[in-house]
Order: structure tokens, then C-alpha cells, then sequence
């Protein structure tokens, strides 16, 4: 079992007696990031206090060898894609796409996202020379990098009605609580 599948096992009941979602978990180096979303509006006391618990059960559980940050944070307004249920939760969002090196078409794709299944994703693209728009399909393993785009603007974000897979709203704002552990 990797590191952050082991974070991951640690921290969901601790979220779920929270009723917050875990989003992900990421180590970057020596830092450890979990993004949690709520149904509600995340603010920085819930954060705060999810930190903490968080932070004393990977202290007794020590799953990390080493000194590392730990970051509990929302995944904010442009969010990572990086799991199948990252990509089914954003369909009818934009999307930026960065490709493999040896995918055929090109490296950049920017669009809104159209389908998400197992075995890939489905992107409407501004469209070919005569302005159609086009659809890119592309397997998980040939995305190198992916992110949802907000674009600032009255309806600019606005996926069509029953796009979003949960129907649960975003939380709005990133808010970090580090703290830095030594062994």
C-alpha cells in the first residue's frame, strides 16, 4: 500500500464524522495535501479542526516517515483532475489538458469536458477550421495534466442543469493550515 493510499485510509473516517468529503490526497516532496470538500461552505475554522484531527492521527499512525508539511485545504476554484471521479465530477466544467509526449493530436487541450467513464474522457474543443465544434477523446493514461478553468464572469462557470455528478455545490476558496512535523 502506497503512502497516500495509507493518508487516504487514515483521514476518510475522520472526514466522514466531519461530514466532509475527502477530494485527494497528494505528497509533493516533503509535503502532504489534503483537499476535503463539504456540502456546506468550507471556512477556515472547519478546516482548521479538521487539520488538527488529522494531524493527531498521523502522529500516532505514522504512516510518514520523515519531517513533512501537512496541508489540509479546499481544492479551490481550478481543481486537479487526476482520478476517473475527478473527471466525472467536473463533466460540463472547461477543462485544461496537457497530453502525454506521444499522444497523436495536440499536446494542449482546452474545451468543456463532455463525458467521463471508466476508461477515459470525452472533450468539446472550440472546433476545426470551419468553426464545428469537435469532440477529443483521450484515455486516462494518455493525460499527462488536467485542471478545471474558472473564468471570472456572471455565467461563464455554469455547467447545464444536471451536468455535475452529485449535484453537490463546489466550495468556493482555498484556505491552508500547515504544520510541519519532526521526527
Amino acid at each position: 500500500m502506497s503512502v497516500a493510499d495509507r493518508v487516504r485510509e487514515l483521514v476518510l473516517p475522520l472526514l466522514a464524522e466531519r461530514q466532509l468529503d475527502l477530494y485527494d490526497v497528494e505528497l509533493a516532496g516533503q509535503v502532504v495535501r489534503v483537499a476535503v470538500e463539504g456540502a456546506d461552505k468550507l471556512d477556515l475554522d472547519v478546516l482548521s479542526e479538521a487539520s488538527r484531527a488529522i494531524s493527531r492521527t498521523l502522529d500516532e499512525a505514522d504512516p510518514i516517515s520523515g519531517r513533512y508539511t501537512l496541508e489540509v485545504t479546499s481544492p479551490g476554484l481550478e481543481r486537479n483532475l487526476r482520478t476517473p471521479e475527478h473527471f466525472g465530477g467536473a463533466v460540463g466544467e472547461t477543462v485544461k489538458i496537457k497530453t502525454e509526449p506521444d499522444v497523436e493530436g495536440d499536446r494542449r487541450v482546452e474545451g468543456v469536458l463532455d463525458s467521463a467513464g471508466p476508461a477515459g474522457i470525452a472533450v468539446r474543443t472550440g472546433g476545426d477550421e470551419s468553426g464545428e465544434p469537435a469532440l477529443r477523446r483521450l484515455a486516462y493514461d494518455e493525460i499527462a495534466r488536467a485542471r478545471t478553468v474558472f473564468h471570472w464572469g456572471p455565467e461563464a462557470n455554469r455547467a447545464p442543469a444536471g451536468a455535475r455528478s452529485g449535484g453537490r455545490p463546489r466550495a468556493a476558496g482555498t484556505s491552508d493550515e500547515k504544520r510541519e512535523r519532526r521526527s
